[in-house]
């Protein structure tokens, strides 16, 4: 299985109302945002967010430095996540979704007809 591993750097900010809880954002990629009870548990989910931002990106975007990054929160923890594209590319699944319509019957018989060459759309030129 081939790897596609990359790494951002990461801001966990510990929750006022419960410093054990931290949100891990990404400063360059907006849309991956995640939580975890502890470093450990936030460091992985933070991981698993980045990749489904990422996994299907035609482009990614580049990663700053971790002295680049300016926390606004007090006690917020910098630190680089990496995650693996291809990993969680595999991963994924689609939703199946189902549809049911109504069409009309004469609609719905025209596959077992047998085509024929006098319907102009369907003459060969």
């Amino acid at each position: 299985m081939s790897k596609r591993i990359v790494a951002y750097p990461a801001e966990l900010i510990p929750d006022k109302e419960s410093p054990q809880i931290y949100t891990v954002i990404f400063p360059d990629v907006p849309g991956a945002i995640s939580q975890g009870k502890g470093i450990a548990e936030a460091i992985s989910n933070g991981s698993e967010a980045l990749g489904l931002m990422l996994y299907d990106a035609k482009e990614l975007p580049g990663a700053s430095s971790l002295a680049a990054i300016h926390p606004d929160e007090s006690g917020t923890i910098v630190n680089w996540i990496a995650t693996d594209l291809e990993e969680i590319r595999q991963t994924v699944r689609e939703p199946a979704v189902k549809k049911n319509t109504t069409i009309p019957g004469d609609l719905a018989e025209w596959p077992n007809r047998r085509i024929s060459t006098s319907v102009p759309f369907l003459q060969m030129h």
